[in-house]
């Protein structure tokens, strides 16, 4: 296959690497509006990147260890211990020692963090839905299976 960029006429500023970076800023930002708009989960103020870590341990019973987070959603160790810090102090993240290596910290959700991620996820939703509203089903799905591949060769 041919190279879609070349140097006479690639513009940084409209190649995929911006383009996806900015899109994912803008996302994130009406996400943070979002949640701090939402009557339910006004008071746990919970922001986009706290979103992202509570979507990420829904998805399982617990996570081994936060630098298991970390590459999964691709964050600084420093940040993510902070950030696991604040969703503790509001109650929706417990870590706890690993029975069978105590060096282990596994992760999970609480019952407060289990019952915020159904409208955390609603959420979501409603801004994913919002930013592909002039996109047809279709587009939506062949969108998704395009990054879905550009994830696959960046991985490679």
């Amino acid at each position: 296959m041919a190279d879609v960029y070349s140097l006479d006429s690639f513009e940084p500023r409209q190649g995929l690497g911006h383009l996806i970076g900015r899109a994912r800023a803008q996302l994130l930002a009406l996400m943070d509006t979002a949640l701090t708009k939402d009557e339910f989960l006004g008071p746990l103020e919970v922001t986009s990147a706290q979103l992202i870590v509570i979507v990420n341990l829904a998805g399982r019973e617990c996570a081994t260890s936060a630098s298991e987070l970390c590459k999964g959603i691709s964050y600084d160790a420093g940040a993510m211990t902070r950030m696991l810090d604040r969703l503790e102090a509001k109650g929706l993240v417990r870590r706890t020692r690993s029975p069978d290596d105590r060096r282990l910290v596994n992760l999970e959700l609480t019952q407060a963090g289990k019952a915020a991620y159904p409208r955390l996820r609603e959420i979501s939703m409603r801004v994913l839905n919002h930013s592909l509203r002039d996109f047809t089903v279709a587009e939506a799905h062949q969108l998704e299976g395009l990054l879905q591949r550009v994830l696959r060769n960046v991985s490679n």
